[in-house]
């Protein structure tokens, strides 16, 4: 395991263990944090935790072209249940994201110090935010990092307060990616949730072939 100082860099991605964990340590800065989603890899930790970085093999992926839309969902597209912007609250999105609690999570791994570090990327317009709301009120949301010219989103985390209005916010952003010619959007790790609507998972190095960085 390789422990990082403060300024140092990132081992190859090849050194990453079984489970993905490639570094620990260093400093959560906007360069490292930009390296970082560049080069396929990402910080995730809780606040009683040292910050962790990782890099998985396999990643979940999702093409644009093979987002699965349920007949549920479609209806629901189609009435325009809810209201969808972009880039609108970013703060209000990510705080919204650390404060929902997940089973078998103790505590957010989005602490303070991520919040304010992608605050910041959102102010460089490489963090983005999609805001759902339905009569005037945020009822659900995404946020996650536009690599716009590899044509890569990677997700981050998403949230929701009302049924559906994540899944919503979700595919409408897939929808508007496709049209902006993103290639691929990055779900970091399986879940079912993510497999029901289309994702997969790939290599690493196929990952990585997308973001023209080698292993």
């Amino acid at each position: 395991m390789h422990f990082l100082d403060h300024n140092e860099k990132f081992p190859p991605i090849s050194e990453a263990d079984e489970h993905g964990l490639l570094a620990i340590g260093g400093e959560l800065s906007i360069p490292r944090l930009i390296y970082a989603y560049n080069h396929g890899i990402f910080p995730w930790y809780d606040a009683s935790q040292p910050l962790l970085w990782w890099s998985p093999d396999p990643r979940m992926v999702l093409f644009p072209e093979n987002l699965k839309v349920s007949k549920s969902m479609r209806q629901l597209l189609r009435k325009e249940k809810f209201t969808v912007t972009f880039n609108k609250d970013f703060r209000a999105v990510i705080e919204a994201c650390a404060e929902i609690r997940r089973a078998g999570q103790h505590g957010t791994w989005i602490t303070q110090e991520m919040i304010d570090c992608f605050g910041d990327l959102h102010e460089l317009n490489i963090a983005h935010s999609v805001e759902v709301w339905e009569e005037g009120n945020l009822v659900g949301g995404l946020y996650g990092i536009y690599l716009e010219d590899k044509k890569v989103f990677c997700g981050e985390s998403m949230f929701t307060r009302a049924s559906n209005a994540s899944k919503y916010g979700f595919i409408t952003l897939v929808r508007k990616l496709k049209e902006d010619g993103v290639k691929l959007i990055d779900c970091q790790v399986y879940t079912q949730h993510l497999e029901s609507l289309g994702a997969v998972e790939i290599s690493r190095d196929q990952f990585l072939s997308f973001l023209d960085s080698p292993a």
